[in-house]
């Protein structure tokens, strides 16, 4: 009897009924891997584990299909595999590969489709997979892959779809891939630099277009109407700037469109009018400006908007699609208008019958109104700008180092603002390094002078930091600013922030080091809340805005969206929504800030160092988020929701740690409650802390 097909999938078999146990191992003494007569293998979503068989080409000549996906295959994609050389589709994703991409690849010529999607390789693309000419589907997405995309995959002539989503290349876009039949193209969330290829425009067959979340600048060309049959692009988190060309527009097949968190300006075109297939659209975080066309209102098939912090102004439109959109698409503009259930303030009407001779004296008065205006104001500002350099003069005195820094030097410092020296970026500005004439290096925040929130950021940072002194806030050195230019001076925190520590690869915080930061925190907030006679609400506790110094000593930095308050005043109001996760209840519905508001945040955040979870993680829905999760967990069950790099096995003392970090969760749950008034203060918090860090110690020095 000759075996031409074996399927065993969902841990079922065909013929018989047989069963692979969890956590089947595969061993070179299996017989289904020696079958020379068999060409089509399908053992995807098992639970097969344990190396691929070192014979795995060798032993099956004739294979086509070898579909392996979804199972918790480990080690390496051994090099025998080119044996197989008839193989049509070879599918691993999915699995616990490691390693790089086995050079031999390039052997399989007959490929069509090569999934190695979901694993953990490392290394670069192999020059080889140019051999590769009948391949129509590549996936390499979701591993730990680098380097350059290699420009030999323009070579790969019957290529049309190409996934390196989620990887770590580097480098620029191969313009040769514009030259390509592709119609599937997704480089997301990687390290992509410099300007988009021209060439790109010219990808006529494309129907998905995906390389968001890079750093990617340069404009949109207006050859991009060469997409004739694209349904989804995707530019977002990028920094492309210019404007949006109109013949974007002309896109009529295009269902998903996302241009967030770029750098774009100018207006919302009038022929986006014409995307009549258009179902989302998301220009977010850019800097447009002037009105929403009337016209979107003929887009019957616009289902999701976000218009949201950008600079528009006008009238929102109210009919078609518009009927059914919230105040999140519009939030965070500069003067928008419409109904009050979309939080923006209502549209004046003019009244159209007035007569003619109000008319006439309004005319009349205006000019003279004016010259009246002219003169007091000339008189007002001279008087007020000799306060005003008085004002700044004594500013400037209250600083530990009153040097004036000038804009040249940062100019030379920062290399001319060279992206090489780029820290990071917000939607208020950007933060770079810098080297000053006496040597020292700084970190200066340049902020946005176009976006008036930014402006208001800038003169809240100057207010709330420049006369504070704490071992755990962020010292301001000095300031720099001018009409055309606004930027704080800052000491440099060569470790980094905290979410750089809790989420790269290549580092990794023990209990002790994130206990000591999260005190650092606590010890911080403590001073803003009850340490100075004018208290001081931060108002966006989270991990990027805690940088690390050489010694780990934690600094509360970014005072952006910080608020004072005055003597005997406990909470405030504000339009400005903090980061989504780390909101407290009542700050997100009624915009209500108080000490009670970073209470809540820390905690948030309290439970997010230990856990290593985000509360924006994909893993919490509507009905689960991080509080919830931890909720449910503690105290019993606190090791599943602890980070595994936290506890090393064979600890033998592992259930009393268990028992203090349950106190820290506990802690965090206190926090956290939904009643601002049921929440505990941070003078508490500190000690709690405290006193848990002093048990963990003794604990960690007898283990010792």
């Amino acid at each position: 009897m000759r075996h031409n097909i074996v399927i065993l999938r969902n841990s079922v078999g065909v013929g018989g009924g047989a069963k692979f146990p969890q956590k089947y191992k595969i061993n070179d003494k299996q017989p289904i891997f020696t079958i020379s007569t068999l060409k089509y293998l399908r053992l995807g979503n098992n639970s097969l584990s344990s190396l691929l068989p070192s014979y795995l080409g060798i032993g099956l000549p004739n294979l086509e299909n070898l579909l392996l996906d979804d199972n918790e295959i480990i080690g390496q994609i051994p090099n025998s595999i080119s044996n197989a050389s008839k193989l049509i589709k070879l599918n691993l994703s999915l699995n616990k590969l490691n390693g790089s991409i086995p050079n031999v690849i390039g052997n399989l010529k007959n490929l069509f489709d090569l999934a190695l999607d979901g694993n953990d390789l490392t290394g670069l693309i192999p020059d080889r997979v140019s051999n590769l000419h009948k391949l129509q589907r590549l996936s390499l997405s979701n591993n730990r892959l680098q380097g350059s995309i290699i420009n030999e995959l323009c070579q790969l002539k019957s290529l049309s779809e190409l996934y390196l989503a989620n990887n770590m290349f580097s480098g620029a876009l191969p313009g040769c891939l514009g030259n390509t039949s592709l119609r599937k193209l997704n480089f997301s969330s990687n390290k992509l630099m410099f300007h988009i290829p021209f060439s790109f425009w010219s990808l006529k067959d494309i129907l998905i277009l995906d390389i968001s979340s890079n750093a990617l600048s340069g404009s949109i060309s207006p050859e991009l109407s060469n997409f004739r049959a694209i349904i989804l692009l995707n530019l977002s988190r990028n920094q492309i700037s210019g404007s949006i060309p109109t013949t974007m527009g002309g896109l009529q097949t295009l269902i998903t469109l996302s241009l967030a968190n770029n750098k774009l300006q100018g207006s919302i075109p009038q022929s986006f009018s014409s995307m009549i297939s258009i179902e989302s659209m998301d220009l977010s975080h850019n800097y447009l400006s002037g009105v929403i066309p009337k016209s979107l209102e003929s887009l019957l098939n616009l289902k999701y908007i976000n218009l949201s912090y950008n600079l528009l102004d006008g009238e929102i439109p109210n009919g078609g699609p518009f009927q059914n959109f919230t105040a999140q698409s519009f939030m965070m503009n500069k003067n928008l208008c419409g109904k009050s259930q979309l939080q923006v303030q209502p549209c004046r009407r003019g009244n159209k019958h007035k007569s003619n001779k109000v008319m006439l004296v309004i005319k009349c008065s205006v000019p003279i109104m004016v010259v009246i205006l002219v003169v007091t104001s000339i008189i007002f500002l001279k008087h007020n700008r000799d306060d005003s350099n008085y004002a700044t003069k004594r500013d400037l005195t209250n600083l530990d180092a009153p040097t004036r820094i000038s804009y040249y030097e940062l100019l030379q410092g920062t290399n001319r603002f060279d992206e090489s020296n780029l820290l990071g970026s917000g939607s208020f500005g950007s933060v770079y390094k810098a080297i000053l004439p006496n040597e020292k290096i700084v970190a200066v925040k340049v902020f946005n002078i176009d976006m008036e929130e930014a402006l208001r950021s800038f003169d809240i940072e100057c207010a709330a930091m420049c006369n504070l002194r704490h071992r755990n806030l962020i010292k301001i050195i000095s300031c720099c600013s001018n009409d055309d230019f606004k930027s704080l001076i800052m000491e440099f925190m060569s470790t980094g922030s905290l979410d750089r520590w809790l989420y790269s690869h290549n580092y990794c915080l023990d209990i002790l080091q994130r206990l000591n930061i999260m005190v650092d925190v606590a010890t911080a907030l403590e001073y803003l809340h009850h340490g100075i006679s004018t208290p001081i609400v931060h108002c966006d506790i989270k991990p990027s805005n805690v940088l690390l110094d050489e010694d780990m000593v934690a600094h509360l930095s970014d005072f952006g969206m910080a608020k004072l308050l005055g003597e005997g005043q406990l909470e405030t109001r504000t339009k400005t929504l903090a980061t989504v996760g780390y909101m407290a209840p009542e700050y997100g519905s009624k915009g209500v800030v108080s000490f009670k508001g970073d209470v809540y945040s820390y905690g948030i955040m309290l439970m997010e160092i230990f856990t290593r979870k985000k509360p924006t993680d994909e893993m919490f829905e509507e009905d689960l988020g991080l509080k919830d999760w931890v909720s449910k967990s503690t105290p019993h069950s606190i090791i599943n929701i602890l980070d595994v790099n936290l506890l090393p096995k064979g600890n033998s003392n592992i259930n009393n740690i268990l028992a203090h970090i349950s106190s820290i969760f506990e802690l965090a749950l206190s926090c956290c409650t939904e009643l601002p008034e049921a929440r505990i203060m941070m003078t508490d918090v500190v000690v709690s802390l405290k006193k848990i860090r002093s048990y963990l110690c003794k604990m960690l020095e007898m283990q010792h």
